[in-house]
């Protein structure tokens, strides 16, 4: 039956004759096999290597097809549940399903429902039964794929406090390149948002004719205004995610300016913007939830007095309403500013700079900052709070009231007061951005501030790597809305948990994986034809003593079908907080390799059984046709 299958559905497009690598392409295409054209213009070759021309035959296309999609493998999966080789019958495939995919609640149903799906042969459909064809299509599918389908949904608790949850949050939103020249572009905003990002950073400075406008100040990046900013944000806010999106303002604007922020954010974004707390009460005591605010923005920025004085103001008009609010000037814990462009400062005078930080300090100047009355108003529960310390803020900080801290001393707090910064979390929505010093807008690892509870973790998400692929990873979970519910250890405000002594919240987890294939993955940019050295890292991140890097052995020149069949064990300490990251590299030299592809995703993700691993660029857009292939268990 598949061979009839097969012919009937290809002797079409060799009614005229035999056909060229263009005329397989489309064939391939219209059968639906993702293909990569190094791969397939080497098998192509290799099959008109038997004869002469370019055109090939429609046994040398069964002979290409066959190269591309009977993987050996599979073929082995398939026959040890085959009754004759060549039929899975529906009771065979739930066996596979319950025995091999660890798939328990499995029933007749499931295996009916796969069946219909991906057999492709109606002969064989209708008898309730999988052809390897059928069974190739399912192996290759979505439902088999590492990251577990359940979490491809909504599937957590989204009625907790704002403060519950990690946030997927950016840095800088509007720079597509470095800090220091690269240009400003609508495009991050609209980019960031379609990642699923809730919270984006914008810089704020007055522009001429009275319209603000949006660069990173003191630096030659160029400017956008604040107006084009948010019709985008007005625009792509909720297509990726329906809950709150926050604009963390960092506002360098006149108070002239700032009326007209206000007045833009209140006509552009109309009901979507959060101006007056849900219901109009005030609950003191805790943020309300993802679930309430949906489809809301909210504006994160500096305010003037509380929010019940917002509420009786909102009585009243105050058009052009001016309030000062004090600053001490040595440390603008909000401000995230890279350090401006100076001319000539000589490494001598930087020492010097650094000598006399140890002789006693004069006392901070007061800086007023002006605040239009029309701006803070519409911040509700967002209010940007200056840092002091954990106990200040156990004093004194509200629940409305979010601290900003920068990188290097977030770090210090968590080496010295792991357990108060803990603490903190449990109550304040803190954010953390990256150290001014980061000219080209490199990343820090957002992991250790995770395992802290920090809720917004900025990145900065034009810049590839492993940071931003962790960032990735961790925001496929719970439906890919940005908010992620923290573990019950990051939310009890009683918590004794910390990432360097995790005593009774440890749920040990024992992960074995067998990395068994690769297919079709990138070709080393060396490589003239379809070859690469291709070995396979498997790392974890999470708290420290769950950090491990475990690499597989090289396969030399195969990047087509390379074959490990190795096994790897890792024990987790604290899954709810892990992360794996596959990498494939192609070794250039013993000191030198060159990234292929990447997968991350949470541990608590991983599905089990045989798997498809998927493979992301740097750039982390999905490589269609690449892939690894594993057999993955953990109690």
């Amino acid at each position: 039956t598949s061979h009839t299958w097969f012919w009937s559905l290809i002797q079409n497009d060799f009614k005229t004759g035999n056909i060229d690598f263009e005329g397989c392409m489309r064939l391939l295409e219209k059968m639906q096999i993702s293909f990569d054209e190094d791969h397939l213009k080497h098998i192509f070759k290799k099959t008109l290597d038997k004869h002469t021309g370019d055109i090939i035959s429609m046994d040398d296309f069964k002979a290409i097809y066959r190269a591309l999609v009977h993987r050996p493998e599979f073929e082995e999966l398939f026959k040890a549940y085959s009754t004759d080789g060549k039929i899975l019958p529906h009771g065979q495939l739930l066996k596979f399903l319950v025995k091999e995919q660890f798939q328990t609640e499995a029933n007749e149903t499931t295996a009916l429902e796969i069946i219909m799906k991906y057999e492709p042969i109606d002969e064989v459909r209708t008898k309730r039964m999988l052809s390897f064809e059928g069974f190739v299509r399912y192996m290759n599918s979505e439902e088999c794929s590492i990251f577990k389908s359940q979490h491809r949904t909504i599937y957590q608790d989204m009625n907790q406090p704002l403060c519950d949850y990690f946030i997927s949050s950016s840095h800088n939103t509007y720079l597509i390149a470095d800090q220091l020249m690269g240009p400003s572009h609508l495009w991050g905003y609209t980019s960031a948002l379609l990642k699923g990002c809730r919270c984006l950073e914008i810089d704020c400075w007055d522009g001429n004719n009275n319209e603000p406008i949006v660069y990173h100040g003191h630096t030659l990046t160029s400017k956008i205004p604040f107006r084009s900013v948010i019709h985008v944000i007005d625009k792509y806010a909720f297509m990726s995610s329906a809950y709150p999106l926050v604009l963390s303002l960092e506002n360098h604007c006149s108070p002239k300016q700032q009326e007209v922020m206000a007045e833009c954010l209140k006509t552009i974004l109309g009901d979507k913007l959060l101006s007056s707390p849900i219901g109009g009460e005030v609950d003191m005591t805790r943020l309300p939830s993802p679930e309430a605010l949906k489809f809301k923005v909210l504006i994160k920025n500096k305010k003037v007095g509380t929010l019940e004085q917002t509420l009786l103001r909102m009585e009243e008009e105050y058009h052009g309403e001016i309030e000062e609010l004090s600053d001490s000037d040595s440390d603008d814990e909000d401000s995230d500013d890279t350090l401006p462009l100076r001319q000539g400062r000589s490494p001598s005078k930087r020492k010097g700079e650094r000598r006399s930080s140890l002789l006693p300090q004069k006392k901070p100047k007061v800086r007023k900052t002006k605040i239009a009355l029309a701006l803070s108003d519409l911040v509700i529960y967002t209010k940007s709070q200056k840092f002091v310390s954990f106990d200040h803020s156990l004093q004194h900080q509200q629940c409305y009231e979010n601290n900003s801290i920068g990188e290097s001393h977030a770090r210090k707090l968590l080496r010295t007061s792991a357990k108060e910064f803990i603490s903190h979390t449990t109550r304040f929505i803190t954010r953390i951005y990256p150290k001014g010093t980061r000219m080209t807008s490199s990343n820090y690892n957002p992991q250790e501030f995770w395992n802290v509870g920090c809720q917004m973790v900025a990145l900065n998400f034009q810049t590839p790597g492993t940071q931003m692929e962790l960032q990735d990873g961790k925001f496929l979970d719970n439906g890919g809305c940005g908010y992620v519910l923290k573990p019950e250890f990051l939310r009890d405000r009683n918590t004794k948990f910390t990432p360097r002594n995790v005593g009774g919240y440890s749920k040990p987890m024992s992960l074995s994986i067998r990395l068994i294939s690769g297919h079709q993955l990138p070709p080393s940019s060396m490589s003239k034809t379809n070859k690469a050295d291709p070995m396979v890292q498997i790392e974890i991140y999470g708290v420290p003593e769950d950090q491990a890097r475990k690499k597989s052995s090289v396969i030399k020149s195969n990047a087509l079908c390379p074959k490990w069949n190795e096994t790897f064990s890792f024990t987790i300490q604290v899954p709810e907080l892990a992360m794996i990251r596959f990498c494939v590299e192609d070794e250039v030299s013993l000191v030198n390799n060159e990234f292929l592809g990447q997968y991350t995703l949470p541990v608590l993700s991983l599905n089990t059984g045989y798997r498809k691993i998927p493979l992301m660029s740097r750039e982390g857009t999905k490589l269609e046709s690449a892939s690894l292939f594993a057999h993955v268990w953990f109690y």
